[in-house]
């Protein structure tokens, strides 16, 4: 019997290394530059070796040796701090704030830039006041640009007297920075909230990348998007006063909303179950289905094929009044009428 929790304590001691080396060796790569990033990460490496070889041989030194190197390296990258005091990309320099007294919102960094293509634009950031006891109900868009399991998730909602106000988590990166999913593991990126018109976010994905843009009209009332949108209020303060790391896995444009959403939904109709639809997020709209939170007397097929709205948005122009009207019109309400 002590041998064979000897052979368990092994090898749960050999997964804990195995995954200390990965993530360890990751963050050299993305946190140093040049040769020194290889030979960071392979040094890193042969430690771990010999960390694992030390456990099955019985040598105490060579695991403690490397337990010793990676709470070296964990004090490193505890001493990274996020900052809003970086050379940004213009479309995300502005950090946006809500004022809220009573139910008048006033929205300040509002982006409402007008998109020609990606890298030619006019900037322009806006104030506008909302009536919260106007809002109507919430939708959201995924844009899709590299197959069917990954998306981008931003949420929009509605008002009767006021066209959408969208909100979306980002990646906020500084200029000459690229994107990498891997490198978002390893607090390179801070994040960011952009609050915007759809004429702005949305013709960015339609017209300017050009990406598979769809929207799915939520079943929420108008009640269960006001409680949302003040939680969004809430944390979109708090980041403007303190940045925050962005996070491929735990801290992106999806988990955020559905951490948002958790923290008022037990006035909703439906529950919040772990699923892995939420992180490939390109799945949601069958997980959203099966909780109630889109149609559900439509077929997913058919939801999806309605919902795709990208290339009736490129034939409106960006500063039609209507776009958001137009863009809606053959996609399902969000309650059967």
């Amino acid at each position: 019997m002590g041998r064979l929790f000897l052979v368990v304590l092994k090898l749960l001691l050999t997964l804990v290394v195995l995954g200390a080396a990965l993530w360890g060796a990751g963050f050299l790569l993305f946190r140093l530059t040049g040769a020194s990033a290889i030979i960071g990460a392979a040094g890193f490496g042969f430690a771990a070796l010999a960390g694992l070889i030390g456990i099955w041989t019985g040598d105490a030194r060579l695991p403690l040796g490397f337990a010793a190197v990676f709470a070296g390296l964990l004090t490193w990258w505890s001493g990274f701090k996020p900052s809003h005091e970086r050379d940004w990309i213009p479309e995300l320099a502005r950090l946006p704030q809500i004022a809220r007294e009573g139910d008048a919102l006033t929205v300040t960094n509002l982006r409402h830039f007008r998109w020609r293509t990606e890298d030619d634009y006019d900037q322009r950031w806006e104030t506008r006041g909302y009536d919260l006891s106007a809002i109507t109900g919430a939708d959201i868009f995924l844009t899709y640009w590299s197959g069917e399991a990954i998306a981008h998730l931003m949420v929009s909602f509605t008002f009767s007297d006021s066209v959408p106000l969208v909100v979306s988590i980002e990646v906020r990166r500084e200029k000459g920075e690229e994107w990498s999913a891997l490198a978002g593991f390893f607090r390179s990126y801070e994040m960011a909230y952009v609050a915007a018109d759809e004429r702005d976010i949305v013709v960015l994905r339609t017209h300017a990348r050009r990406e598979d843009a769809r929207l799915f009209r939520l079943t929420a009332s108008a009640q269960q998007a006001r409680d949302l949108l003040i939680a969004y209020i809430a944390d979109i303060n708090q980041l403007a006063i303190e940045p925050r790391w962005y996070n491929t896995l735990t801290t992106n444009c999806t988990t955020v909303v559905f951490h948002l959403v958790n923290s008022v939904s037990p006035g909703w109709a439906f529950s919040l179950p772990l699923d892995p639809r939420v992180l490939a997020s390109g799945y949601l709209p069958g997980y959203l289905q099966s909780i109630g939170a889109i149609r559900q007397d439509i077929p997913l097929t058919e939801l999806v094929r309605r919902a795709r709205i990208g290339e009736h948005a490129r034939t409106l122009s960006p500063d039609d009044p209507l776009f958001s009207a137009k863009i809606r019109e053959d996609v399902p309400a969000g309650r059967p009428k």
